[in-house]
């Protein structure tokens, strides 16, 4: 991301994963970054490995699931930072192994709200901030489970494609403003909580085996597609779904 020194943005879900590699590569380019997320001391983590590295960060506890705590997370992010030049909605929750008639409505409800409404509210308050601002970017993180069915998981399959159509909807409402909005979807990932579930299975193997790429994506490869259309390098970008999969949706 070329150009950042002097802009500020935040990262939510970034105590890990791909959050985290997306806070390191924005703040290593010299954009001061909120590190946003649910555990603190993951956040925290992020930040010191950061400020280390010399760059600026600072840590926000949020619950994307809940109003209040979004609000006062961006609000807080402008007071130290005085305004957002990008956003990256990253946070979520995984949910397989359910066929839909085996979900209750209540981990049904959970999901969305989480995955779909937690984007919404993220939104919701980073938006007003970017106008004010005179524009900007937000990037929100989706799945290859927002273009296309993943079996045993319809309440992550329908969060992550209400994330991609919210994505463009935003992004054509809000392009008269000078904001972008896009989505990354990435296939499967090598995060801590991808390698935890695959602990002791064949699972890494047989999902590189049905990727063109023969391997899975590192954290590092699907945090770029996000800070990349958050630079000016992605002035002309709005409104798209962009795969990062190794060529699984070709």
């Amino acid at each position: 991301m070329s150009g950042a020194a002097g802009k500020a943005g935040l990262v939510t879900g970034a105590g890990s994963g791909i959050g985290r590699a997306a806070a390191l590569q924005f703040a290593r380019s010299g954009a001061a970054v909120a590190v946003l997320d649910i555990d603190a001391d993951a956040a925290t983590e992020t930040v010191e490995t950061i400020r280390k590295d010399g760059g600026e960060a600072l840590a926000v506890t949020v619950d994307i699931a809940d109003e209040r705590s979004v609000r006062a997370a961006v609000e807080r992010t402008v007071a130290a930072f005085g305004g957002l030049d990008f956003a990256v909605n990253n946070a979520g929750m995984a949910s397989h192994h359910r066929r839909l008639d085996q979900m209750t409505p209540d981990e049904f409800e959970r999901v969305v709200s989480v995955n779909l409404t937690g984007t919404f509210l993220c939104m919701k308050y980073e938006l007003p901030v970017l106008r004010g601002r005179g524009g900007g970017a937000i990037v929100n993180i989706a799945s290859n489970g927002g273009l296309y069915a993943i079996p045993t998981a319809p309440a992550y399959v329908a969060a992550k494609h209400g994330v991609v159509g919210l994505t463009k909807v935003t992004a054509v409402d809000y392009a008269p403003d000078g904001i972008r909005v896009n989505a990354v979807c990435p296939g499967p990932t090598r995060t801590p909580g991808f390698e935890e579930v695959a602990a002791g299975t064949d699972m890494i193997a047989r999902q590189a085996a049905v990727t063109p790429l023969g391997r899975l994506a590192t954290p590092e490869e699907a945090a770029a597609a996000a800070v990349w259309l958050c630079s000016d390098a992605a002035s002309y970008v709005t409104g798209i779904a962009m795969s990062v999969d190794g060529g699984r949706r070709a």
